[in-house]
């Protein structure tokens, strides 16, 4: 069975960023986020907030379909997030803003327990860490074509993160810092694919 890696950090913090580098360092299967091509996340980005729930579970789901892909492969795998952090930090964040009911949320807390139940939990969670106020700054110029978060989410998506991280205690957590001046994370890689050797 496939060993899982998840990246998790706040948005911004540089998961994406991170997964293509280590998979450029060293033979990992990925599962990346896809928004762009996800069929109700520019809908629910512009505005119409009728699609929150359709894309919380569509996210969730391709998630648990990316979980069980890496599951099925010779090679350890890693995702840019990850069903665990999509439940954790953006469905409760929807539901915190509005844009998800508490009946709806509770439908999407049914499927997150029931494909957490099916799939086992991350083999390693790796932690992206950076200050709050670099983690504006950069959400602030970053251009992706479709965002939902907001700048002003980032504080809530902080505290949710760290509630979540505060309750695993069977799982190995790796901190990296992401708030250094380290492009590409090319200087945390060598020590990072050292300490992930040593677990997996």
């Amino acid at each position: 069975m496939g060993k899982l890696i998840c990246i998790v950090g706040n948005s911004g913090a540089g998961k994406t960023t991170l997964t293509h580098s280590l998979c450029t360092a060293a033979p990992y299967a990925t599962g990346l986020e896809q928004h762009i091509q996800r069929p109700f996340q520019s809908l629910f980005a512009a505005g119409q907030t009728r699609y929150a729930l359709a894309n919380q579970v569509d996210y969730l789901l391709l998630r648990a379909e990316q979980e069980r892909a890496i599951r099925g492969s010779s090679l350890p795998g890693i995702q840019d997030g990850g069903l665990d952090l999509d439940f954790h930090l953006f469905t409760r964040l929807f539901h915190n803003r509005g844009y998800l009911s508490d009946t709806e949320f509770q439908l999407c807390q049914r499927l997150y327990a029931l494909l957490r139940e099916i799939l086992p939990p991350p083999d390693v969670i790796i932690w992206l860490q950076a200050p709050l106020e670099i983690l504006v700054e950069r959400h602030a110029r970053r251009a992706r074509e479709i965002e939902i978060v907001q700048g002003v989410d980032l504080a809530t998506l902080q505290d949710l993160l760290e509630n979540w991280l505060s309750r695993i205690t069977t799982i190995p957590i790796l901190t990296v810092d992401a708030g250094r001046d380290d492009p590409g994370f090319q200087r945390a890689i060598p020590g990072l694919l050292a300490r992930l050797d040593a677990i997996l």
